[in-house]
């Protein structure tokens, strides 16, 4: 089993930067890609951007040139930077982690909401 605990949603005006962490314990040995996801209401969930554990990142056209994923393996742990954040962009965001050769998640965190006010 795989824990995920994110942190770092907040409210914030448009135009704003925050940084979601997303740290990882249990069985860190079985999961390869991690990402974050988001869920805005009456939407259905969309995949913001992933990464390997080698460190190969895909960002969704939404939020590219905005927001960045990056990843400590040394803390088990990845993080969302977003900057010139939109209210589009209000969310609650998901971290999310692949088991080896899954296609979907097979992890996921609790949620954290993030809110930008125009």
């Amino acid at each position: 089993q795989v824990q995920l605990v994110e942190s770092g949603g907040d409210l914030v005006q448009a135009g704003g930067s925050l940084r979601l962490s997303c740290a990882a314990s249990g069985s860190i040995s079985s999961i390869n890609l991690m990402g974050w996801y988001r869920q805005a209401p009456g939407k259905q969930r969309e995949l913001v951007a992933s990464i390997t554990s080698g460190g190969s990142a895909n960002t969704a056209d939404s939020v590219k040139g905005r927001f960045t994923i990056s990843r400590d393996n040394a803390k088990n742990t990845v993080f969302l930077q977003m900057n010139n954040l939109k209210p589009e962009d209000t969310a609650v965001y998901y971290c999310a982690a692949w088991r080896r050769l899954a296609v979907s998640p097979g992890y996921w965190g609790q949620g954290t909401q993030v809110t930008v006010s125009s």
